[in-house]
């Protein structure tokens, strides 16, 4: 996903509700997400799907890490020789 751009990807709501079709053109060709405010204040984030989809696959990489890092930090690791053999095993049955 890019980053956000402030003077292009924030728009108050009644301008969203105007152009709507603009806005989604908009996410699709810049792959940019788009800030929706109302009384000057952010009240939702429009995500192109495949922008939300590679955000989501992130978070589940990244919770899968930290759970990875927890249960070592637990003593339930096991040493890189035993875990190549594991999926060795595994691999060839």
């Amino acid at each position: 996903m890019q980053r956000l751009r402030l003077d292009q990807d924030i728009r108050p709501l009644s301008e969203f509700r105007a152009g709507v079709a603009t806005f989604f053109k908009q996410i699709q060709e810049t792959k940019r997400p788009l800030v929706i405010t109302q009384h000057g204040k952010g009240v939702g984030v429009l995500l192109g799907v495949e922008e939300y989809e590679e955000m989501q696959e992130t978070i589940e990489l990244l919770q899968d890490v930290q759970k990875s890092v927890s249960q070592i930090n637990d003593g339930e690791g096991i040493e890189h020789k035993n875990a190549k053999n594991l999926v060795l095993t595994k691999l060839s049955s």
